[in-house]
């Protein structure tokens, strides 16, 4: 027994030291050379701070949609919520979202709808949404805010993120960034 436990005991320490120590100096290292030196990008609009890494929550019929959160946009503790396409209360939610979707969104029909605008992501807190998704409430916004539809495609194109390294990703779009961009678009 005692050959089992000092040996077992050493790699336990060599291991707490490691992931606790070297490795999250190499993480900090590393965050170092990416931008804004591994701290959250931050946007000051209306004297208010926002953070554009994490999801914020819009449902004003004036601006883009965001993507739905399993975690109500709690950047507290992300997380989805589990639940597998063929779970009836997943199902429930997610027919829901469309209808909601559908209801202020006249005209758009059903396959119409990216899945993006009616599914949370792994995380829930997802601050992009497609390409695809932002197109499909165009209509909308224009109509509410009185503006053109091609000034609202021009928007789309102007704040549209290529993928890493033109091949890791797709197109995305950062919802809070598109609708301050709106916002000053008057």
């Amino acid at each position: 027994m005692k050959e089992n436990i000092f040996p077992a005991i050493r790699l336990t320490l060599v291991c707490l030291l490691f992931f606790s120590g070297v490795y999250t100096l190499i993480v900090l290292g590393v965050a170092q050379f990416s931008a804004k030196n591994g701290k959250g990008e931050t946007i000051t609009h209306n004297e208010k701070k926002y953070y554009v890494n994490i999801g914020q929550q819009f449902t004003n019929d004036a601006y883009f949609y965001s993507r739905p959160s399993a975690v109500n946009y709690n950047a507290a503790g992300a997380g989805g919520s589990n639940k597998g396409p063929s779970n009836p209360d997943y199902l429930a939610t997610v027919q829901a979202r469309i209808d909601t979707f559908l209801v202020h969104n006249p005209g758009v029909s059903k396959t119409d709808i990216p899945s993006d605008i009616v599914t949370a992501s792994g995380g829930g807190l997802d601050p992009h949404i497609s390409v695809q998704a932002a197109n499909v409430q165009v209509k909308r916004i224009a109509k509410i805010r009185g503006i053109a539809e091609g000034n609202l495609q021009q928007l789309i194109i102007t704040n549209t993120e290529k993928p890493l390294l033109g091949i890791l990703g797709t197109e995305r779009i950062n919802v809070l960034k598109i609708n301050i961009a709106l916002d000053n678009l008057k």
